[in-house]
């Protein structure tokens, strides 16, 4: 093979189709747009949602509720989940994290009580639901809030 053999693959290149060029071209006169109206004019497709001067669908219907911009997201870990960590004597959210039981710590971590304890664990968390306190402390565990 020689440089001057090399070619691009076939169907790699599409050469642009230039409208309103003439008759030749197949897209002369009208440029592939039809005969008038407004998607014939410049600029005259509208955006998505737009209803033909019709009160679009989203401003007709009523506003309800709304986005507390304060509030707090845990990342939620359960009580079957820590049971995997009984290896370890005290849980922490970045020993969650390097044992893939959490993705990322947003506010923080928060332990619920579904499923069993049996190992002694001190578990470190942000917060804690009754039913985990009981059971981790029936387990005689114990649990710190950070």
């Amino acid at each position: 093979m020689r440089l001057e053999e090399l070619k691009p693959n076939i169907g790699s290149k599409k050469k642009s189709n230039r409208v309103g060029r003439g008759p030749g071209s197949g897209n002369g006169k009208t440029a592939g747009k039809g005969h008038k109206g407004q998607k014939a004019r410049s600029g005259g497709v509208k955006g998505a949602g737009f209803e033909g001067g019709q009160m679009p669908l989203q401003r007709r219907l009523p506003k309800r509720g709304f986005t507390n911009i304060f509030r707090k997201e845990y990342s939620v870990v359960n009580l079957a989940d820590l049971e995997k960590m009984s290896g370890a004597d005290t849980v922490t959210p970045e020993a969650l994290m390097q044992k893939g039981l959490i993705k990322n710590l947003k506010n923080g971590v928060k332990v619920l009580g579904m499923g069993d304890l049996k190992a002694k664990l001190t578990v470190r968390a942000h917060k804690f639901s009754k039913s985990a306190l009981e059971k981790i402390q029936a387990a005689g565990g114990k649990a710190e809030v950070i």
